[in-house]
């Protein structure tokens, strides 16, 4: 098994700390979508990342999609979301909020690198999305005791939200003013102090 991408993706992290917690042996290239765009492409025409490559040379292209298989390889008993009802779609929403927060960011750093004079428009709209996710997902984490979103035992949500708060800060410094969000904040140290997180680290550096 092979999970391609770099580490600073926040969606890349969040399968390599899974496989981590899983711990499900696998090889990791880190290659970069835009210095390694052809290397990628013979696992993945879209050029994306994550791709997880299985043993029978099958490559599996989304983040959510790559999960969705780990979960089922390691059953039900290990799987990071619940299995159904309330609880899984609670889950599924609070990482949908958390992947959209990390998708928002990761726009507005290609609105910066990509083009001579950036949209301001798409970058307030992005800038106002990803604000308005933090101070939802600030209320909510507040009104739980919990070490985790869930419970005791750490989930996918908890995954997703904390690569998302960290990609953020790190490729906007001082967007999300970590003062106002002491719960968030709180619970993604929880999360970073954890073996899987230390292991599965990459400082994010804006492509040339």
């Amino acid at each position: 098994m092979i999970l391609i991408g770099q580490y600073d993706s926040p969606f890349v992290r969040r399968v390599g700390i899974a496989l981590a917690l899983y711990e499900i042996a696998h090889d990791h290239y880190p290659w970069s979508t835009f210095a390694d765009g052809e290397r990628i492409a013979a696992y993945n025409p879209l050029r994306r990342v994550p791709t997880l490559v299985l043993d029978d040379g099958t490559a599996l292209i989304d983040s959510n999609a790559i999960l969705d298989h780990l979960d089922e390889q390691v059953g039900p008993a290990r799987a990071l979301f619940p299995a159904a009802g309330p609880p899984r779609r609670a889950a599924l929403r609070i990482t949908a909020l958390a992947a959209g927060l990390a998708d928002k960011a990761v726009s507005l750093v290609y609105e910066r690198v990509l083009h001579a004079e950036p949209s301001a428009l798409w970058s307030e709209r992005c800038r106002t999305q990803i604000a308005e996710v933090v101070r939802l997902l600030e209320a909510e984490r507040a009104a739980r005791a919990t070490p985790y979103w869930q419970g005791e035992v750490i989930g996918h949500a908890d995954i997703m939200l904390a690569c998302a708060l960290r990609f953020a800060g790190e490729a906007h410094p001082g967007l999300i003013d970590q003062a106002t969000i002491p719960a968030l904040m709180a619970h993604c140290a929880r999360c970073e102090a954890l073996p899987a997180f230390v292991a599965v680290r990459q400082v994010f550096v804006p492509p040339a």
